[in-house]
């Protein structure tokens, strides 16, 4: 996958360390260091006393990036007091994971200036303006990690293309009718079909007898007594029991 317009973005480039360096000391152990050159900007660690074949570095270097330069180059030297530093072996990174993929964890194999194995250095690669593709909307634009100038873009950062194709209408400048209003927030009392609403508290049902007319006189407790229709013979019509 190709990759274009990384002119002036920064790389991390962390040198880790190196395994199994060619010795070029015979009788003490040697003391190397590693050169990082990017175009015109080179750097170089701290001398690992005494490291031997396996120095360990564990330094950060910042270069910026150059379009169409895709490689970097890697120098092992072992550090002298007296006499000049001994060459112990050289190698190139490559850049195209990194800039693709964002990060790029890899020990690079080192060669002497004939050609031989001289051991490997092992480099961490970290590129924050990574493309990396999406499933199902092809390649977005997505920082690998935060940056401290720009945030990172988010998967909804963007609108989808669809939506960016056909943007939704702008608001009318009419009010709307009165028909389109969005319904009240307070809640609505439960309507039954075919029945109108009842209000609360119900009314009081009406009593299921008529009320008294002036054709039944009012009735009083305990009611008065009535004169008897029994008549016995005898002197004394209408007393019961008769007199003896």
């Amino acid at each position: 996958m190709s990759v274009y317009g990384i002119q002036g973005h920064l790389l991390e480039v962390t040198v880790v360390g190196c395994n199994k360096l060619k010795d070029t000391e015979w009788i003490s152990r040697q003391d190397p260091y590693v050169c990082v050159e990017y175009g015109s900007n080179k750097f170089r660690t701290r001398t690992c006393t005494d490291g031997g074949k396996n120095p360990t570095f564990q330094e950060k270097f910042v270069f910026t990036l150059i379009e169409g330069l895709r490689d970097i180059n890697v120098v092992v030297w072992n550090s002298n007091t007296i006499t000049y530093d001994d060459f112990i072996g050289t190698g190139k990174v490559q850049l195209q994971k990194v800039l693709s993929q964002g990060f790029d964890d890899t020990a690079w194999p080192l060669q002497t200036k004939t050609g031989r194995y001289a051991g490997e250095v092992r480099l961490i690669l970290h590129y924050s303006n990574a493309i990396k593709p999406v499933s199902g909307i092809g390649h977005v634009a997505q920082p690998y990690a935060a940056s401290a100038t720009a945030p990172p873009v988010g998967f909804y950062g963007a609108p989808p293309l669809a939506y960016a194709a056909h943007p939704p209408p702008p608001p009318s400048p009419y009010p709307s009718p009165w028909y389109a209003s969005p319904p009240p927030s307070y809640p609505q009392p439960l309507q039954l079909g075919g029945y109108p609403p009842q209000a609360y508290p119900p009314a009081p049902a009406p009593h299921p007898y008529p009320p008294h007319s002036a054709a039944y006189p009012p009735q009083t407790y305990p009611p008065p007594p009535q004169p008897s229709s029994y008549h016995a013979a005898g002197p004394y019509p209408g007393t019961y029991p008769p007199p003896y």
